[in-house]
């Protein structure tokens, strides 16, 4: 698809690139398309508020309790005999996210339920403290005032790095970036750039363990695509948003009623067993025992839902589009733990702390300084509710040995939580986030499929497009059901993204001389 400037909204990068919307009728008349839409996170419900506001008929299946995926929500009661709303864990909305913002915007046009946190602050065992809150925001000044600032990256250096190895990262572009890195692992792709060894945390838990991953497994690919994401490519910078209240509460419920406000049926708890193609074109979906007939489907699943699915459908696609799904690979296992203590933690902590050489931590919120529910509990008991991640833990660890050793390290980072007594504690452990592999690029499924009338949607989707994390399954979303829209003469939807080149000539001709 042609991409073109277009003006912008205030205070969006300017080199922003638009991905125009396909023209055709408004609204689909009557008898409309019947799409169902596999999976309630957010890649489904983006393709569901798309296809309903063209007035095509959507049933939206989620075999959870309520919608979200891997940023959905349940409530539970405390032993004080509180309630309170746990979830799988911090999640940053940057500013760049414009697809993923674009349709909070349909419940919430002013983002009201978003708020800023001032800094992205890391933090090492050796003693250094890295921020992004007074780095310049539009590159190459970003990374030198960057280097500038920065504790643990100096002048010295940036001199002793190899200039050759690194220029990929001067003009990220996809699919290019992934023919030029995807052969070779994030940890050899540093090593050979010779990236400080005291830096190495902010390429690995900045960018690498946003994957879950270990950077030996990661592909140096998707790598270099959050460096021109993040960083290098984009004006935006690190700065991002949280929600004031809990996943359900500000995201997921408004979104659902917009969407059912649309004519769409949501039905939650209802996990769909397989899609099975039936005569004239159309597909019957099974889903907690019963069928029913639609015209076309998106499939917005996690990795392993997507597994079963297809296993279970075997007319479905072709071979080789179901053994490539069969072969796709989730993430190590990660731990999210989340403690209300009796006393607060130091008033002047962050909203957020990345961590690095602290063992299994990988970061820690303090709940109580951005989201609503958290700080009503705090004022209530003096106490701090404090969450901790561990990422790409190993498969066959002990898993209460590791939430022991994350909460030794809190005490570390945080030694005031020594004294503190746990009120209450709850521990997640999860491992069905997709993972990127080295020279697994080619082997992702895309939006499209064997079937013009069954798509794929998420974050383990390859777009064609520079998106990442939940920003792709956004826009993945919004893809599949623009495809499905042109299919029936409908309009479509614009999409934005990132530049989706290096920012400057200059900086693009010096990245084409690097080459491995």
């Amino acid at each position: 698809m042609r991409r073109v400037s277009i003006p912008l909204r205030h205070g969006r990068d300017h080199k922003a690139r638009v991905l125009p919307a396909r023209p055709g009728r408004a609204r689909a008349p009557e008898p409309a398309p019947r799409v169902a839409v596999v999976g309630g996170g957010i890649a489904g419900l983006a393709a569901s508020a798309a296809l309903a506001e063209r007035g095509v008929g959507v049933t939206l299946y989620e075999r959870d309790s309520g919608l979200g995926g891997r940023l959905a929500g349940w409530p539970l009661e405390l032993t004080d005999g509180s309630t309170a709303t746990m979830s799988r864990g911090f999640h940053a909305f940057f500013r760049q996210y414009y697809n993923l913002r674009a349709l909070l915007r349909r419940a919430d046009p002013g983002l009201h339920t978003l708020t800023g946190l001032p800094d992205y602050p890391l933090r090492h065992s050796r003693g250094m403290y890295d921020s992004f809150a007074k780095v310049p925001r539009t590159p190459p000044l970003s990374a030198l005032g960057f280097v500038a600032r920065s504790p643990s990256f100096g002048w010295a250096d940036l001199l002793r790095m190899s200039p050759r190895a690194a220029l990929p990262l001067l003009d990220v572009r996809v699919p290019g970036v992934y023919e030029r890195l995807d052969g070779v692992s994030a940890a050899d792709f540093l090593a050979d750039i010779r990236f400080p060894q005291a830096a190495h945390h902010l390429a690995f838990e900045v960018f690498s363990r946003s994957f879950f991953a270990d950077p030996r497994e990661l592909s140096a690919a998707e790598l270099a695509l959050m460096f021109h994401i993040y960083f290098l490519g984009s004006s935006e910078g690190l700065l991002f948003d949280v929600p004031r209240e809990p996943f359900p509460q500000a995201l997921w419920e408004p979104l659902a009623g917009h969407i059912d406000g649309l004519g769409a049926r949501i039905r939650t708890g209802t996990p769909v067993e397989a899609v099975r193609p039936v005569d004239g074109g159309a597909l019957e979906v099974t889903a907690a025992g019963r069928a029913a007939r639609h015209d076309a489907v998106v499939l917005a699943l996690d990795t392993e839902g997507l597994r079963r699915v297809v296993a279970a459908s075997p007319s479905l696609g072709d071979r080789a589009w179901r053994a490539g799904i069969a072969a796709l690979r989730t993430a190590p296992p990660f731990l999210v733990s989340r403690l209300w203590l009796d006393r607060p933690v130091a008033a002047d902590r962050p909203g957020f702390l990345g961590t690095s050489g602290y063992g299994d931590l990988d970061n820690v919120s303090v709940l109580e300084r951005w989201e609503g529910e958290a700080h009503r509990w705090a004022l209530r008991t003096g106490g701090s509710v404090v969450e901790l991640h561990a990422y790409a833990v190993a498969r066959a660890g002990d898993r209460e040995a590791v939430q022991d050793r994350v909460r030794r390290q809190l005490h570390r980072v945080y030694p005031e939580t020594r004294d503190a007594k746990v009120v209450d504690e709850r521990h997640e452990w999860r491992h069905d986030c997709p993972l990127f592999p080295v020279g697994g690029y080619r082997g992702r499924p895309t939006v499209r499929t064997p079937d013009p009338s069954v798509m794929v949607a998420g974050d383990l989707v390859r777009t064609g497009l520079p998106v990442a994390l939940m920003e792709r399954a956004a826009t993945s979303g919004f893809l599949a059901a623009n495809a499905l829209l042109a299919r029936w003469g409908l309009q479509g939807h614009a999409l934005w993204t990132v530049p989706d080149r290096g920012r400057s000539s200059v900086l693009r001709a010096l990245g084409r001389l690097g080459t491995r």
